[in-house]
């Protein structure tokens, strides 16, 4: 099973491949650490929450006992904290043959009353955090014959959405660095996965609606609620397939295939939405 899922490469010191996940206590990356340990895989959860990791190091040893599970408290938005944390989950488990970077956090708010601090912290978090990351690891992971990277994203990165002027600028960076990393890295063969997923019925969701203008939520509607599962699995069998990009939902799925066609008329969608919910 673990052979199918990772292909020939780097196995961990248990004979398992290791798949390192930030953000991997809830949402996305907690049901991406629960399939992938079903897949064979064992598991780094790195987040900031240290009661929220040992949950999930909880609920899924119960499931999967056999998966050895470390997990690291770490901020992946201070470069020497991801460093630490990368150096320690290779140092028990091996170097990992699967990195997903899902560590983020959504504040949207309107530019002219949200304040610098806002900003910073959002491209601290969601893109200097993949970037540490990726960073620290990639070096090892080509040494040992490949593997693969997976940048959650958003449908953000597509387009200037209203409301998301501090947190679209991280998500486009981290987009531009996947785009970098897949042409970069193919020839050691590490593959790179760019996820857009919709909204998914996770903790992060339900803290960024607290402050999304009217605006925004009248933009942002239509594509319906996800589970974390069914994302996750979305994205895991494009990461087994290769895909460098997937959008689950026809809401993603037009804007990764057409948003540069769709931009002009999104804008003016937006200035009239915008207009409407003005105070």
């Amino acid at each position: 099973m673990a052979a199918a899922a990772t292909g020939a490469g780097l196995l961990g010191a248990a004979g398992r491949p290791v798949a390192l996940i930030t953000g991997g206590s809830s949402g996305i990356g907690r049901a991406m650490a629960l399939s992938l340990a079903g897949k064979g895989f064992d598991l780094a959860l790195v987040s900031r929450g240290a009661e929220r990791l040992e949950a999930a190091r909880t609920e899924i040893s119960a499931a999967v006992p056999q998966a050895r599970i470390a997990v690291r408290t770490a901020d992946v938005g201070d470069a020497d904290q991801a460093r630490e944390a990368v150096a320690g989950i290779t140092a028990e488990l091996g170097v990992p043959r699967w990195a997903v970077m899902n560590a983020g956090v959504a504040r949207p708010g309107r530019f002219l009353e949200q304040p610098l601090d806002d900003h910073l912290m959002q491209m601290r978090t969601n893109y200097l955090g993949a970037l540490h990351v990726a960073h620290a690891l990639a070096p090892a992971m080509a040494d040992a014959g490949g593997g693969r990277m997976i940048f959650v994203s958003s449908g953000a990165a597509f387009f200037g959405i209203y409301g998301y002027g501090a947190y679209a600028p991280s998500k486009f960076a981290m987009r531009g660095l996947a785009e970098v990393l897949r042409v970069e890295l193919a020839d050691r063969d590490i593959s790179v996965t760019l996820a857009y997923p919709p909204d998914t019925d996770t903790p992060q969701l339900v803290a960024e609606n607290e402050t999304k203008p009217a605006a925004t939520k009248a933009i942002t509607a239509g594509g319906g609620l996800w589970p974390a599962e069914r994302v996750a699995e979305k994205i895991i069998l494009a990461a087994e397939k290769g895909r460098f990009t997937v959008a689950p939902g026809l809401q993603m799925q037009l804007l990764a295939h057409g948003h540069s066609l769709l931009s002009p008329a999104l804008r003016l969608w937006q200035a009239r939405v915008a207009r409407s919910h003005r105070d």
